[in-house]
């Protein structure tokens, strides 16, 4: 009984398993998509240049505090001990200043990501809404993106990239 009770379960799991059909999958690069698209291009040299105002005032900052050093120890013997304290201190706060901007400006959460997530984020909801379209277009179950690092895609067989048609729905001509 036990024996034809298991075999009449497998026989209706198999009969499952034979009526279903094998989703279609492919990828995209969407670093490929992005480095193709021309706004991507204003956007990089927008962040470079934003960002270079910010690395030259940083550095500016750590110029100020060297040659304050420098000439806290040329003057160091003319100083009475509580005239270099209280230089010293003034030193280490204006450290402390420089620390504060370069963690404001490029900490985890700072200024200079917090303005590329801001002028990154239009472009890449163009991007999201043109991956959708394609996979809708091409019946697609899943889609993966080759550029994300923890993906684990080994091996890409270029006849499932759907990059190009991400392009052609983007409006992006290929221009090699």
């Amino acid at each position: 009984m036990i024996k034809s009770l298991r075999l009449v379960v497998i026989l209706f799991c198999l009969s499952f398993a034979f009526k279903t059909e094998a989703q279609k999958l492919g990828y995209v690069d969407t670093e490929y998509i992005l480095n193709k698209h021309p706004d991507y291009k204003i956007i990089q040299d927008e962040l470079e240049k934003l960002g270079n105002q910010w690395k030259q005032q940083a550095k500016e900052l750590d110029t100020e505090i060297k040659e304050l050093y420098t000439q806290l120890q040329a003057e160091e013997v003319l100083l009475t001990e509580e005239m270099y304290k209280s230089r010293l201190a003034a030193i280490q706060q204006k450290e402390k200043e420089s620390q504060a901007f370069n963690s404001r400006i490029f900490g985890i959460n700072g200024e200079y990501y917090q303005k590329q997530a801001e002028l990154l984020q239009p472009l890449q909801s163009k991007i999201y809404d043109a991956l959708e379209v394609v996979s809708r277009k091409n019946n697609l179950g899943m889609l993966f993106d080759k550029a994300s690092v923890p993906t684990g895609l080994i091996y890409t067989d270029p006849i499932h990239d759907y990059s190009e048609f991400v392009l052609a729905e983007l409006g992006i001509e290929e221009n090699n």
